[in-house]
């Protein structure tokens, strides 16, 4: 068996692992390049194998860092299967067109404001390659072991993170290897934790936050703190979102906050179709997280949707306290982009990141203190109040991945140091050489790995 690192080296984007094991080829996660330029750059460079020689795809959960280059893939001539959980089938049915539907947007806006240095600007892949690709899913069940391609089978394995995410073991009748994917907390408000890892010869484990441990705080009074100090000086706050879980997470909390009084009882928009039908399938998969029936109830009476694009360019007007969550949660695209050209230079705003910030992104720009952002060709000043709450992250730190990896039979034979940038990637093998004894190293970019 091989596994080739075709993305996720030494960075928290474009997931993608080639495996290679008895005369089959498969792709394990199958993501979109986002962040710094030469990163994204990677989008449009090909595949080290032809597209038709893939038989099959198996995706760890739905986040376009890890599905988001199956539309590309489907239009670079991709017709296998494509395998996930039931709600990570769910969650793509909107994330995918929806990326496909911002492909086709920005290019049109770079064409129409001839801000791209391409003439004419063309989308890496359009909303009806997404909806084509949709059709090569099948869903498989969690916890039991599948055919995947021919001499291989597979297992999913609850990994937390947000619905449907899993962890993949690969089998080839010789060798195990499990892929991490992304890992969830153990005590995250919304997700269940992640179930424990099964025996395996080779590990592939994520590092987003392998050097950092999160922050204890008490989520509902940083949010009440922050709203209530903005809405005193008559500002906004806009949360850039995941649209599938942190986002749910924020509405949970402010109609907790609203509940007891600890905040007036302003407007709350949620301005991102794509997490407005998340939320709808958060709430009709109540068996994959914390949140009752009430709670989906409560988010729903006070949440104000904004659907279409008028509504959306008349929300941009509007000056009265209110809270405004919108994707993308890393500022990288989508309609919070509007919403900050109109707020980020009014000192009574504030601006609330909830997630990790990947570098070359807007959002970690803002986090790290930039006096200035550039959108759509234009640069704006940040006079805004910029805050990062990091403790809400939907990813395990660094002792919970350790602690994760305890959970398992056996120490594996070797273990690759995945999902992270450098600092956060090297500092997750140091401490699973010096902590667990386990042989560990972080592979670069297309580096190839014979499981023996």
């Amino acid at each position: 068996m091989r596994v080739q690192f075709l993305g996720a080296a030494q960075t928290v984007t474009g997931s993608r692992y080639l495996v290679s094991a008895n005369g089959s080829q498969v792709l394990v996660d199958c993501g979109l390049y986002q962040g710094v330029k030469n990163l994204r750059l990677r989008n449009r460079q090909p595949l080290p194998v032809p597209v038709t020689s893939i038989d099959a795809v198996a995706l760890t959960h739905a986040h376009v860092d890890h599905s988001g280059f199956l539309p590309a893939l489907h239009r670079q001539g991709y017709r296998g299967p494509v395998y996930c959980s039931a709600a990570t089938l769910d969650l793509c049915k909107v994330l995918l067109p929806d990326a496909g539907f911002l492909q086709e947007e920005d290019a049109r806006y770079a064409n129409r404001k001839h801000f791209s240095r391409h003439s004419p600007a063309e989308p890496l892949f359009t909303e009806d390659d997404a909806r084509r690709v949709l059709k090569q899913f099948r869903v498989v069940d969690t916890g039991l072991m599948h055919p995947f391609a021919k001499g291989l089978q597979m297992q999913f394995v609850p990994a937390g993170h947000i619905l449907g995410a899993c962890s993949l073991l690969l089998d080839d009748g010789q060798r195990r290897v499990v892929f991490s994917g992304d890992l969830g907390r153990s005590n995250d408000p919304l997700t269940r934790a992640p179930d424990a890892p099964p025996a395996a010869d080779y590990l592939v484990v994520e590092s987003t936050y392998g050097d950092r441990v999160h922050e204890v705080i008490d989520a509902e009074q940083a949010f009440g703190t922050l709203i209530n100090k903005t809405i005193g000086r008559g500002g906004i706050v806009l949360i850039p979102a995941f649209a599938v879980g942190r986002a749910q997470l924020v509405l949970h909390i402010l109609q907790r906050l609203k509940a007891r009084n600890a905040i007036p009882d302003i407007p709350v928009y949620l301005n991102s179709p794509m997490a407005i039908r998340a939320t709808e399938i958060f709430c009709a998969h109540p068996e994959e997280h914390r949140l009752g029936r009430a709670d989906c109830e409560a988010i729903d009476a006070g949440t104000i949707r904004v659907r279409t694009v008028e509504e959306s360019q008349a929300l941009t007007r509007n000056t009265y306290p209110c809270v405004i969550i919108s994707a993308s949660g890393m500022a990288s695209g989508g309609r919070v982009l509007h919403h900050l050209k109109s707020l980020v230079g009014d000192h009574r705003n504030s601006v609330a990141f909830v997630g990790f910030q990947a570098p070359g992104t807007r959002g970690a720009a803002m986090v790290a203190g930039a006096p200035q952002i550039k959108i759509h060709g234009a640069w704006f000043p940040v006079r805004a109040e910029v805050h990062s709450l990091d403790a809400l992250s939907a990813h395990a730190d660094a002792n919970e991945l350790i602690a994760w990896m305890r959970r398992f039979p056996a120490p594996p034979r070797h273990t690759f140091v995945t999902h992270g940038e450098p600092a956060a990637a090297d500092a997750l093998r140091l401490r699973i050489q010096d902590e667990l004894g386990w042989q560990a190293s972080v592979p670069e970019y297309r580096d190839e790995a014979t499981l023996d």
